[in-house]
């Protein structure tokens, strides 16, 4: 299943976790760098592209600040990023130089990719380099962004990132061989899972917090990461990248770490692009009606069928679509602000231009904007 799998991959996103390359003890680990380095090099010998996300600035920053361990305040956390990220960008730079590799480096936000003129500039940005033979390396911009230092989120980062660049693979490293029953630092007896068919709610109870003292993510946000690229039709390995030599058997097929499978019915990338890129502004309540029609048969939503809106938002918002008992199901664009949709709730699409003096259209949300999660 995986040696198919990989004949229609041509481009990959590799996301690299803190405690791949880095330790307590000593900041940026080089001979790690120097290995997967010239793994990807062997990705790109054998005709794919690579676009690679990394973590690593905030513990490779940290100990120029004295800090003996993660540091603890954001302020602190922003600091150790500022200090780190020359470092690490120094030491891809030189590792990828050894194998006649140039790379650059892209420094984003969730805001970034919300924004649809900046996703799509990002994504031509990224074209253009992998075009030119450059390796593009990917991280958050942790010295202005406050929400995704404290939660950790470049295993998310990475699965928007697959979309933005039309990957046709996510692999994720980190320091375990892959996903686990039970966490396998703490239960002896938890057994390695090489093929997850689909990511349910069990499999989501079955990941754990952050188990790095270096990183901030943990296997939640990698489940997390690899059901959205899921959506979109990709794959996702996770596999141990502590080990020399195993990103050269995830490009030979071989069964190491695990393989998640993509969703059955995938998003369109726009689609995608508005279920978990945009941040959505507010929320619409729609009545039992409503919820029918859109989650069973792709319809647009009609001012007749909202019940409540909550939240201020403008025209061209993205907001979460609510059953009446609050429980979230969609997404979508909406046609008209808060203020008018207020208005226009529980009426005819035929008297919007009666209670406004104009009309936008005939949905509140229109189909081709709209997302059942």
């Amino acid at each position: 299943m995986r040696k198919e799998i990989l004949k229609k991959v041509k481009r990959v996103v590799i996301k690299i976790g803190s405690g791949v390359i880095t330790s307590v003890d000593n900041g940026l680990d080089g001979d790690r760098i120097k290995g997967l380095a010239a793994e990807m090099a062997r990705f790109r010998q054998q005709g794919v592209e690579v676009v690679l996300v990394s973590s690593g600035a905030v513990a490779a920053g940290r100990l120029a600040l004295g800090l003996s361990g993660r540091p603890r305040t954001i302020p602190q956390k922003q600091a150790a990023a500022a200090i780190g990220q020359s470092k690490l960008m120094r030491a891809y730079e030189e590792e990828f130089a050894r194998h006649g590799i140039k790379v650059a480096q892209l420094l984003l936000t969730r805001d970034d990719l919300a924004s649809r003129p900046r996703f799509l500039n990002a994504r031509a940005t990224i074209d253009t380099l992998l075009e030119c033979g450059i390796i593009p390396i990917i991280n958050e911009n942790d010295t202005v962004v406050v929400e995704e230092i404290k939660f950790g989120d470049n295993d998310n980062l990475s699965a928007l990132v697959t979309n933005l660049v039309e990957a046709q693979l996510l692999v994720i490293l980190t320091d375990i061989d892959g996903f686990y029953t039970a966490d396998p630092r703490t239960n002896p007896e938890a057994r390695l899972i090489h093929l997850v068919r689909s990511i349910t709610r069990e499999t989501e109870r079955a990941a754990g917090g952050s188990g790095s003292s270096v990183g901030t993510g943990g296997m939640a946000t990698k489940i997390a990461a690899a059901k959205k690229v899921g959506k979109s039709g990709v794959p996702t390995i996770m596999v141990n990248g502590k080990k020399s030599g195993n990103l050269e058997l995830v490009l030979a097929g071989t069964e190491v770490g695990t393989l998640f499978l993509p969703a059955g019915v995938s998003l369109n990338r726009r689609k995608h692009w508005i279920a978990y890129t945009q941040r959505p502004a507010g929320r619409v309540v729609v009545d039992n009606g409503a919820f029918r029609v859109l989650s069973r048969h792709g319809r647009s939503l009609l001012p007749s069928g909202v019940v409540q809106v909550e939240g201020k938002f403008d025209r061209g918002a993205c907001v979460r679509i609510c059953t009446p008992d609050g429980t979230e199901f969609a997404r979508g664009i909406t046609d008209y602000s808060s203020r008018e949709m207020e208005l226009i709730a529980g009426h005819k699409s035929g008297d919007i231009e009666q209670i406004l003096g104009y009309r936008y259209g005939d949905d509140v949300i229109h189909r081709d904007n709209l997302v059942v999660l």
